[in-house]
């Protein structure tokens, strides 16, 4: 069982119709058409069109959380790209359900997406995750986006207060992964403002006083909606 062939876009690139579809991150709208914004991978997802960029791969450290995407179930095991450099392996006792041999595509299959926990980095590169700890599972619905792994910290704040303030006021479940990937889930509005305001937390992450900047903006398109 092969991986799906990853489109490389580049910048300038037409990526689809502005009325069919909803620009994502990495993408920007022209003359009714949805363009990539850099150099990266496509993906389609949610009626969104997202470019991911090729840098900045994550480092995974022991104890992270991170979203996962099942590359390929094995017979024991399964494939999980975490957006480190190679493929993290999430073995059938580290997951709640009791798999049969053989059967590990009935629980997790290609392109499933999970909440999961680095389990171990050894020094052969050889890399665990794990889905036996708390709030850990299969992801259902919602929406995957991509942030650069060294903004996360800035994102989520100190003590998590940034995230925080984004949930509170878009009322939306949001998960971020340590491995520059963050899962949305609320209403569409809800979710818009989450992509708008995580994008503008990245672009000014080196912005003095940015906690209260987003504080603000949050409250106003709260205002705004009512």
């Amino acid at each position: 069982m092969g991986t799906e062939r990853r489109e490389i876009v580049i910048p300038s690139q037409i990526l689809g119709d502005a009325a069919k579809f909803k620009a994502g991150r990495g993408t920007f709208v022209e003359g009714g058409n949805i363009y990539a914004e850099r150099l990266g991978i496509v993906t389609r997802q949610g009626g969104y069109i997202n470019v991911t960029a090729v840098k900045g791969r994550y480092d995974p450290i022991e104890g992270d959380f991170v979203i996962g995407i099942v590359e390929e179930p094995m017979a024991s095991s399964w494939l999980v790209n975490i957006n480190a450099p190679y493929p993290a392996l999430l073995h059938v006792n580290e997951v709640p359900w009791d798999v049969e041999f053989g059967e590990t595509e009935r629980y997790l299959n290609h392109g499933d997406s999970i909440m999961a926990k680095v389990l171990q980095v050894d020094a052969e590169k050889k890399l665990q995750i794990t889905l036996k700890d708390r709030n850990l599972y299969k992801i259902r619905g919602g929406l995957i986006i991509d942030v650069e792994p060294s903004k996360v910290p800035r994102i989520i704040g100190k003590k998590g207060s940034m995230i925080s303030l984004v949930k509170k006021y878009t009322r939306c479940r949001i998960f971020v992964g340590q491995n520059g990937r963050i899962w949305i889930d609320g209403d569409e509005e809800g979710i818009a403002t989450v992509i708008q305001t995580i994008k503008k937390i990245e672009e000014e992450s080196l912005t003095y006083g940015l906690t209260n900047q987003i504080e603000t903006l949050l409250k106003k398109d709260a205002k705004d909606v009512h």
